[in-house]
């Protein structure tokens, strides 16, 4: 099982997951992050670090976000890791609150 990044981090990109991977399985793109599943080795971290709660097992990702599993695996072959914790995007908190957001990612 790997976790996945969901609809709650789109157009906020907080990156306090990322200061916490053992691994560095985070992937950037431009407003919104995915998690590799071929590196994440499943240990949580991320989870509680996550302000908006967007990061889920594999397992649990609720029905209405299913298509973000393709997408973090999909993108993740394409964006660059981080690896260093980032400022949120200006704007964070106004999208943080907003759900619906997957046709807002871009590639």
């Amino acid at each position: 099982m790997t976790y996945v990044v969901t609809d709650a981090c789109v157009k906020c990109k907080y990156t306090d997951c990322v200061d916490v991977c053992p691994v560095d399985c985070f992937r950037e793109g431009p407003n919104f992050l995915v998690i590799d599943p071929d590196e994440c080795i499943d240990c949580t971290l991320c989870v509680a670090e996550c302000p908006v709660e967007a990061i889920y097992a594999e397992d649990d990702v609720p029905a209405d976000m299913q298509d973000y599993i393709e997408l973090n695996a999909e993108m993740s072959k394409i964006w660059h890791a981080i690896v260093e914790k980032k400022d949120p995007l200006p704007d964070h908190e106004t999208w943080a609150a907003v759900s619906g957001k997957i046709d807002q990612i871009e590639r």
